[in-house]
């Protein structure tokens, strides 16, 4: 049997887990301290699983009086985001910094400007009302995967409305300033320590382009976007992080109504899409991981799709700025 006939198993993305968190401490350590001849560390956390490795792992190589963690919530973050990222932070040994952007984003408009595009779709919108957008589900039937608002009045009562494009791209765009708005403070803490800033993607974000581009997206050193999220866990649990952390589920804390990242994004579970991609990484066929991932070799081929659809929806994301003519003297970083 070759290699491309070997079905995937679920010990497929395994790591051996000492050796690559002293592969990731070297190269973090070379990084900063070589490279990019920074004194330490800026690292944003969430409360998520990524950005507790990311700050575990920083802390181990650099040292942890060489690491700053910053917590950065706002008026529709979850109730225990700060919580857990005061954890991580107790876990590390590394004195927290919360910076409430609240005031920031007001000030910006954020909370104005997407309430204004939520009401292009359901008028009545308003004060104490909350939402967030959604998108079907990407296996069963092939369909046209449109996003929709979920708001709910306060007094409880939920209401769907299919967005228009209009509508989207203008929530998208209000929203979009709270990862701008948390990468300004990182760059002023860095600017002001001689601290490199560090992000937190792992292999599905970065790949799939789940990220804000100059927001969540700009970095000095992304050390964990080589990871899958499967794998992401597994160093989490090496690296004995709070359990709360590493049982809270995917999340894009953006929006006021709790949103998983599969319903905004991805559409199905992270450790059936880290095997699919794994798979289609490598050129397998979808028989190759229909029985790991529990899926028919419909839905695997509709996930493989979606991949590919969403590498080309965010390829600008990744590129930096085009120049009308080349600067040869610059040459690559």
């Amino acid at each position: 049997m070759t290699a491309s006939e070997r079905p995937v198993t679920l010990q497929a993305l395994d790591l051996d887990l000492p050796r690559a968190v002293l592969e990731l401490e070297s190269s973090i350590r070379t990084t900063v301290f070589g490279r990019l001849r920074m004194r330490g560390a800026v690292v944003a956390v969430s409360g998520g699983v990524d950005s507790a490795v990311a700050a575990a792992l920083c802390a181990r190589s650099l040292g942890a009086d060489r690491v700053l963690v910053l917590a950065m919530p706002e008026q529709d973050s979850s109730a225990d985001t700060l919580e857990l990222s005061g954890a991580v932070a107790d876990a590390l040994g590394i004195e927290l910094l919360v910076e409430d952007i609240t005031p920031v984003l007001e000030a910006l408009g954020c909370y104005i400007r997407r309430d204004e595009a939520i009401r292009k779709v359901i008028p009545e919108y308003g004060p104490g009302w909350r939402a967030k957008i959604v998108r079907p589900a990407l296996l069963g039937a092939d369909q046209i995967r449109l996003f929709s608002v979920v708001a709910e009045s306060p007094a409880g009562v939920r209401h769907v409305a299919r967005l228009s494009a209009e509508a989207y791209r203008g929530i998208v765009a209000a929203t979009n300033f709270k990862q701008r708005a948390r990468k300004m403070l990182e760059y002023h803490h860095a600017d002001r320590l001689h601290y490199a800033v560090v992000g937190t993607p792992n292999r599905l974000e970065y790949d799939q382009g789940f990220f804000v581009k100059n927001g969540d997206g700009a970095a000095d050193v992304k050390p964990i976007a080589h990871l899958y999220k499967t794998q992401v866990y597994e160093l989490a649990a090496f690296l004995g992080l709070p359990d709360a952390v590493i049982a809270r589920e995917p999340t894009t804390d953006t929006y006021a109504l709790d949103q998983t990242q599969d319903e905004f994004y991805f559409g199905v579970p992270y450790e059936v899409l880290d095997l699919c991609l794994y798979a289609h990484n490598r050129g397998l066929p979808a028989a190759s991981v229909t029985d790991a991932a529990g899926l028919s070799s419909e839905d695997v081929e509709r996930v493989f799709r979606d991949i590919e659809t969403k590498r080309r929806a965010t390829a600008n994301l990744h590129r930096p700025p085009l120049l009308a003519e080349p600067v040869p003297e610059i040459g690559q970083p």
